[in-house]
């Protein structure tokens, strides 16, 4: 019997083990793959508040694995299901283990939703990225190319606007799913350019992104796009997330797959807690993952003293 079993060893769930052992709860962090989450795979983090001079994802994953580990368990393998109604709370591994917790914080995050085009995983952190706020520095007067048409594609172009020398939104239809007033601000940014009815069918490179290939859905004409001088790009991919959360699907509140909380993590179950890009939230980052878990470490403590849900 634990006190705590965290699902998820990514940034938030690492931080949720770390507070969590610290106040001497009994806890087990479960994770299926490497510790870090997707952060893990980022080549260099520069946002993380007190990060070291050209951190590595993979550098500061490991450092968060090694100091929650002086505090908690730690086991390596797939949930397969979950029970939580109930006082105790049960986990069911894919080697036949059923592991019992008064407390369980879901920390399973969410994946990106990629294109699956040539060039996209060849050319990962190599010009092509998921985050306009961890990796836009890079692209520092060059061509920046942005593939979506929701709020977050958008928005993220605007923002991106500080970076590149030009930035272009390639959508596959000519009207977005962004808010009106966010595809205003684009269109009356001199920065912004538009590749509509179109989608991008191929990525390029050397050792990094050099050009795309795009299609109009409606003519079928292709193009190359690319620098005027051949100076490598960077290509932006937002056309969403897929949260990692069918395990629990019937048994806790979602909306479009994200898992419902309060502002202390708090779920629909008591005694069940979510935290990080999993849960429904405006900003997925590796700051407001940790931030997620520290808040439900700390109100799962005082849950467990015997203050009420």
């Amino acid at each position: 019997m634990y006190d705590i079993i965290i699902l998820g060893a990514g940034p938030a769930g690492l931080t949720a083990g770390l507070y969590a052992g610290r106040s001497k709860l009994k806890t087990l962090i479960i994770e299926k793959n490497i510790p870090g989450g997707q952060i893990a795979t980022t080549a260099f983090v520069d946002n993380y508040p007190g990060s070291m001079e050209d951190a590595t994802g993979m550098g500061l994953s490991d450092r968060m694995y090694e100091q929650a580990k002086e505090f908690c368990e730690f086991l390596t393998t797939n949930v397969t299901s979950v029970e939580l109604e109930g006082e105790v709370k049960k986990v069911h591994t894919e080697d036949g283990k059923t592991l019992e917790a008064k407390v369980i914080i879901i920390s399973t995050g969410a994946s990106q939703r990629k294109l699956d085009i040539p060039g996209e995983s060849e050319f990962a952190n190599m010009g092509v990225s998921y985050c306009a706020t961890c990796d836009g520095p890079f692209y520092n007067g060059l061509d920046i190319f942005v593939v979506g048409g929701g709020d977050s594609a958008v928005e993220e172009a605007i923002y991106l606007t500080k970076f590149g020398k030009s930035v272009t939104i390639i959508h596959r239809r000519d009207e977005f799913r962004a808010s009106q007033v966010v595809v205003d601000k684009a269109r009356a940014n001199e920065k912004i350019k538009f590749e509509l009815d179109s989608v991008v069918n191929e990525i390029r490179g050397d050792k990094e992104t050099t050009s795309l290939i795009i299609e109009n859905v409606k003519t079928g004409d292709k193009k190359e796009l690319k620098s005027d001088n051949n100076d490598p790009i960077g290509v932006f991919i937002f056309v969403g997330y897929i949260p990692q959360t069918d395990i629990f699907k019937d048994q806790i509140e979602m909306n479009y797959g994200y898992i419902v909380t309060d502002s202390d993590m708090k779920t629909n179950i008591e005694g069940v807690f979510a935290v990080g890009d999993n849960r429904e939230k405006s900003v997925r980052q590796m700051v407001t993952a940790a931030g997620d878990g520290c808040i439900a470490a700390v109100v799962a403590n005082r849950y467990l003293e015997g203050q009420v849900w």
